[in-house]
């Protein structure tokens, strides 16, 4: 029993970190553009990190530094 609750709470703390880090935000992209834009062409998860960091550091706008 106290295995998995222990276990349960590394999982969780594990999702916290992926959900911080942005470790869905490349799939939420795609489910978007398959909903909202059905003929454009998906980039890779590659040029979409590629592209949003070249974004973020074209335009700083909630960043601290």
């Amino acid at each position: 029993m106290a295995g998995s609750v222990c276990a349960a709470r590394v999982r969780a703390v594990g999702s916290w970190f992926n959900a911080v880090l942005g470790g869905q935000d490349y799939q939420r992209y795609v489910d978007h553009l398959h909903r909202n834009h059905p003929g454009c062409e998906i980039p890779s998860e590659r040029e979409y990190w590629r592209r949003r960091h070249a974004d973020a550091d074209t335009n700083p706008q909630n960043r601290c530094c």
